[in-house]
């Protein structure tokens, strides 16, 4: 019960303790390097709420690590995409799992309730060890993915495999969906 109470007061104080200006300088590594500067950044607030913690001036949103969860990941993509990934959001607060959240975004695209934009590109900067060093002005032990919705695509429309064929190749996720995407995983240096 004593270790209990230490991690979640350890946790508590974690999301406390990263300023915004820590939250906005890790959030931006994941966005492409041109597009830092003006891209705008949802954080978190001392009580583990997201939110927009720096206002943008292009199409670019970056999503701030999480600093109630181990590890880095942090998000970037364009601001088309923000309506399903909010509403991903909206259905994880509200106590659905992934599987649910999966089946109602795909009902809400179906119906046109919910859009998801062609050729959208998420970028994911995440790491298990990963942190941002406020020194170096750098996520540490971190690696890049990304993940290109091609709404409905199939390996037969696409060309590509439905699993990676060596390390960092391009394969098909979620084929024939809503949110099918090509991943793109780099092997980690």
């Amino acid at each position: 019960m004593m270790v209990t109470v230490f991690l979640l007061s350890s946790l508590m104080l974690k999301a406390q303790e990263v300023s915004k200006e820590i939250q906005i300088a890790g959030a931006l590594m994941a966005a492409p390097e041109a597009l830092r500067e003006g891209a705008a950044v949802l954080g978190y607030d001392k009580k583990g709420k997201l939110k927009e913690i720096k206002k943008g001036t292009n199409n670019m949103i970056c999503v701030a690590d999480d600093p109630s969860k181990e590890g880095f990941n942090a998000a970037a993509y364009h601001k088309d995409l923000e309506p399903f990934m909010a509403r991903g959001r909206e259905l994880r607060a509200e106590g659905k799992s992934n599987e649910e959240v999966f089946k109602i975004r795909e009902e809400e695209v179906k119906s046109g309730k919910l859009k998801i934009p062609n050729n959208t590109t998420l970028h994911i900067l995440s790491g298990k060890d990963a942190y941002y060093d406020e020194e170096k002005k750098e996520v540490v032990n971190g690696s890049y993915r990304w993940v290109v919705y091609i709404p409905y695509a199939t390996a037969e429309s696409t060309g590509l495999p439905l699993a990676a064929p060596g390390p960092g190749a391009p394969w098909l996720m979620d084929p024939g969906t809503h949110r099918a995407h090509i991943m793109i995983t780099p092997p980690r240096n």
